[in-house]
């Protein structure tokens, strides 16, 4: 049984701003500023450069082929090799299980401001809640990620709305005598929190791994991976140029809520507001991160990569039934008895690995049909080249620094 084509362009588009103005940009912006200073905002605009290559180069492998477990397909595509194939698919499922239960956990301390809860009962909690709006079906849990983004953009456009004085009056003169083109000491710090900004930027890979709920995925998949990257660089530039304009760098880089701690600086009222706000962003990248994986299950046990019970579709739901309960057992088991940091750390590297063999797959597939069919949507080979080197280049930084 096919899964259900429910999926428009704007609740694709709204699906892939979910992805990546997860709880990321509520966490990291602290810690952005406090490793490039003032030049936060141009860590960002950096780290966007380095996403738009490899969006543009999803755009066209989701167009060429419009199914799920994309990576694992593109990969199998280019180089034929199953073996290669199953291990990036089931990389791409341990980073998407590793990022939720990361999340997860980041949710128990935002409740605590709250309510006092034990870490067991919370996580229980969440899960099974986040286990049931995805097993209902993906027009359903789309919808709800859907309003859950809306509410992250609204509080990131609050922010924006009560910094708005700082952006009409940027101080540029403070800009210039701190960025000094020559100084290496300077370039360094922009490039390391690019590497911090980029993980807030994860998350748009993800889409194509709904392709086969996509109406028109070929048309649709590609507007919507770039949409949803352009309106999240530019909220992420403008929130970035308020807070280190409004907050002393020193407050903001300690602050476990960055963004409380903004919006209490710039309108005088309680952080709650915020910070309810960012318990629902945790929500949202928690219940994508659980329909992608099941998802990149689903779709390799189509390909005979994985036992055929986690290809089954509930009749009623139209969904994966095994496979989200699987990734979401794991999770709560990683949620449970994992360090958030280190798993992190280990998302960000595989990613950056995985994009880095999507361009070296769309180079070759390039090689192989340099014409597809004029339905495909198609960029120049530079642009997959130049991902790949700026990748790459970004895990050897990693790795030596």
């Amino acid at each position: 049984m096919p899964l259900k084509r429910t999926l428009t362009l704007p609740l694709l588009t709204l699906y892939g701003l979910g992805n990546i103005l997860g709880a990321g940009i509520y966490v990291l912006i602290g810690k952005v500023s406090g490793v490039a200073g003032m030049m936060a905002p141009l860590s960002f605009f950096v780290a966007s450069l380095l996403v738009v290559t490899t969006a543009f180069t999803y755009s066209e492998l989701s167009s060429r082929y419009p199914v799920s477990a994309g990576e694992a397909v593109y990969l199998f595509k280019a180089f034929g090799n199953r073996h290669l194939s199953f291990i990036v698919g089931i990389m791409i499922v341990i980073t998407g299980v590793l990022s939720s239960a990361t999340i997860t956990v980041g949710f128990i301390g935002y409740l605590d401001i709250f309510v006092d809860l034990s870490s067991l009962v919370t996580i229980t909690l969440l899960l099974t809640v986040l286990g049931v709006l995805a097993i209902w079906g993906i027009k359903e849990s789309v919808q709800v990620a859907a309003l859950l983004t809306l509410i992250e953009i609204t509080g990131l456009l609050i922010i924006i709305w009560f910094g708005r004085d700082y952006l009409h009056n940027i101080d540029t003169q403070a800009y210039l005598n701190t960025f000094k083109f020559g100084d290496l000491a300077i370039w360094g710090g922009i490039f390391a929190g690019s590497f911090l900004a980029f993980y807030a930027f994860i998350g748009f890979e993800d889409m194509v791994n709904v392709a086969e709920e996509v109406i028109e995925p070929e048309k649709n998949m590609p507007k919507a991976i770039i949409l949803s990257l352009a309106i999240a660089s530019v909220i992420y530039i403008l929130v970035s140029l308020v807070a280190v304009s409004a907050v002393p760098l020193d407050a903001l880089s300690a602050h476990q809520a960055p963004l409380a701690l903004i919006y209490e600086q710039l309108s005088g009222l309680s952080p709650n507001l915020i910070a309810v706000i960012g318990m629902l962003a945790i929500i949202n990248g928690a219940l994508i991160q659980i329909i992608m994986a099941s998802r990149v299950l689903y779709g390799m046990s189509k390909q005979k990569w994985l036992p055929s019970i986690l290809s089954n579709i509930n009749k009623t739901t139209r969904t994966p039934v095994y496979a989200t309960l699987i990734v979401v057992l794991i999770i709560y088991v990683l949620a449970l008895w994992l360090p958030i940091m280190t798993l992190a750390e280990l998302t960000s590297l595989f990613i950056l690995i995985i994009f880095s063999l999507m361009h070296l797959a769309l180079l070759v597939i390039k090689a192989k049909q340099p014409k597809p069919s004029k339905n495909i949507r198609r960029y120049h080979f530079s642009l997959p080249l130049i991902g790949l080197i700026t990748n790459t280049g970004f895990i050897a930084f990693y790795l030596l620094f």
